[in-house]
């Protein structure tokens, strides 16, 4: 099964989605990480090179990729996948998603965003440049925008805790 971990930027997904692997002893796939690798280039390159629009292409091909490569592995029971904050909502992801692994959505309150992003916000060119005010702005927007895609998931974990247990739960009850 694959577990797919959707939300914004400074959610969790990539360090909740390291535990949950560790957990179930899986692997981990970060999906801009697979973007870059097919792309041999950055995910800020590829913006500012290609635009947005050829970014969410490779985006779901690299993902329709990842579980392709799942149903014909025998080797792992579970993967992991961390998400970009805008996958689930282009090209028809969030369904692909549901139909082929479990959905969890990760969002915790906006003030733990900011306060996650406020520490690494020089190495995300999309708020880099941000005032606080101005980053609870975007984030609010944003997470405005992506809520109708996000609430697809099967599972949503609103704490800041990290969702082993609930998807512990869900597996045994699948």
């Amino acid at each position: 099964m694959l577990i797919f971990l959707l939300g914004f930027m400074g959610s969790g997904k990539s360090h909740c989605g390291k535990k949950i692997a560790a957990h179930f002893d899986c692997p981990f796939i970060d999906l801009d990480h697979a973007i870059e690798q097919s792309a041999s280039s950055s995910v800020s390159q590829i913006f500012s090179m290609q635009g947005e629009s050829a970014f969410r292409e490779l985006e779901r091909d690299a993902l329709h990729k990842i579980v392709q490569v799942h149903q014909v592995s025998s080797n792992a029971n579970y993967a992991v996948v961390a998400c970009g904050g805008g996958t689930p909502c282009f090209h028809g992801n969030m369904d692909f998603m549901n139909e082929n692994g479990l959905t969890v959505w990760l969002n915790p309150p906006v003030e733990t965003l900011i306060q996650r992003l406020k520490k690494g916000q020089l190495h995300r060119p999309l708020i880099k440049d941000l005032t606080h005010h101005a980053l609870e702005s975007y984030i609010k927007e944003k997470m405005n925008e992506r809520s109708s895609f996000y609430s697809k998931a099967v599972l949503i974990e609103t704490s800041d805790d990290c969702p082993l247990t609930l998807i512990q739960k869900h597996i045994q009850h699948v």
